[in-house]
């Protein structure tokens, strides 16, 4: 079955339908698009009724529905918690332990999150648990940062010396050494310490360079580039994350906002895996923005199985072909004229990329071909992308 496109997609590709020139058809707007003529009409239908101008079902009363649904569902999993929790601890006076419990319960269909989070518990001593038992050492060890985290919690003055005498007189002996390491490890630094320099400088990268400027690919999904840009408009900046297939110079992804976070660079690698599906084991290449070494956009890169990749600092070059979209772009369409809404350039952006650029615009790269031509022929049907 195949995946729903994305709602930033739809919403798009409804209003470039709406602000069609005369005598430009639903059919034109569904071919440049490359969706159904029906499916066109079925969005803009479903438009009409979330702007309440049609009666029917609106998209926020479905979702309300489908949530109220989850919500039930999730009631009835935590009652479920309760009562064997209670039927558990009432089988004798002896202390048990709750871990075999959460086994249990998942083996019934429970979800671990679920009983963890009605239980009190945390689920990644839970994991531990369930892989190996707890060794001696790392008994040892949290005892050690208990000693050190109640003293710290009490004086937060005090440097990591003195904290590891307040645990030596606590009972738990240790050396100064494995102190620091574990104060360290922790974050558990004295209030009156230096304070730590280098606000403002580019961050650390969170991946290594995997590219090396060779910007090429045997197949579709093996290698991407990400990358920001942003344009004035009269109502203030609009930026844009756009995500291309090297393969193909495809733009396979792409996320519009008035705000550059990490959440749109995690919506533009959304709307790419969405389009294209299995992206297991593919590279995907960026600069060192703080959006994309941000932890949402690392956990979406491993909640899809992706590989990482980032540039040096400055090093344009070192994500050249990305750079090259966007200079075309710039060129062809942010530069023509001064633009006076965001919602206005947002169409023009998007009607040029999957009208021009993917449909129109042939590229001495591949052979003269458009993007979409380059992966009909290119590609075998069975691995064909959306």
């Amino acid at each position: 079955m195949p995946k729903p496109y994305p709602r930033e997609f739809r919403d798009d590709v409804v209003r470039v339908a709406r602000n069609r020139d005369d005598g430009v058809t639903l059919e034109q707007i569904a071919a440049d698009f490359g969706i159904h003529p029906m499916t066109l009409s079925k969005w803009m239908r479903q438009a009409d009724v979330d702007e309440g101008t049609k009666p029917g079902t609106s998209s926020s009363e479905s979702a309300e529905l489908r949530a109220a649904k989850r919500r039930i569902r999730l009631l009835e999993q935590e009652n479920e918690v309760l009562k064997r929790a209670a039927a558990y601890f009432a089988q004798a006076n002896l202390p048990k332990m709750i871990y075999p419990l959460v086994r249990e319960l998942a083996a019934d269909g429970i979800p671990v999150t679920v009983t963890c989070r009605v239980l009190g518990l945390a689920r990644q001593p839970y994991y531990r648990w369930l892989a190996e038992p707890v060794t001696d050492a790392e008994l040892e060890q949290a005892y050690r940062a208990n000693a050190l985290f109640d003293a710290h919690r009490d004086d937060p003055e005090f440097g990591y010396r003195f904290l590891a005498d307040e645990a030596r007189a606590a009972g738990e002996p240790m050396a100064d050494r494995t102190a620091w390491r574990i104060c360290s490890a922790r974050g558990w630094w004295s209030a009156f310490g230096k304070k730590r320099r280098g606000k403002g400088k580019t961050g650390p990268p969170v991946h290594d360079d995997l590219v090396q400027r060779n910007f090429t690919a045997e197949g579709p999904n093996r290698l991407w580039l990400v990358d920001i840009s942003e344009h004035q408009t009269g109502e203030g900046k609009l930026y844009i994350c756009a995500v291309k297939d090297v393969y193909s110079n495809r733009i396979v992804g792409y996320s519009i906002d008035s705000r550059m976070k990490s959440a749109l660079a995690v919506r533009a690698l959304n709307s790419a895996v969405a389009r294209r599906g299995d992206v297991a084991g593919c590279i995907l290449h960026s600069d060192r923005g703080s959006q994309f070494r941000s932890r949402k956009f690392v956990r979406a890169l491993d909640r899809h199985g992706m590989v990482g990749s980032m540039g040096r600092v400055g090093a344009a070059g070192d994500n050249a072909a990305m750079e090259s979209f966007f200079a075309l772009l710039q060129k062809n369409v942010l530069d023509r004229r001064s633009w006076c809404s965001r919602g206005e350039l947002r169409i023009a952006i998007v009607t040029w990329i999957e009208r021009t650029y993917h449909r129109r615009r042939r590229q001495s790269t591949l052979g003269r071909l458009t993007p979409i031509e380059y992966e009909t022929i290119m590609t075998p049907p069975a691995s064909q992308a959306a």
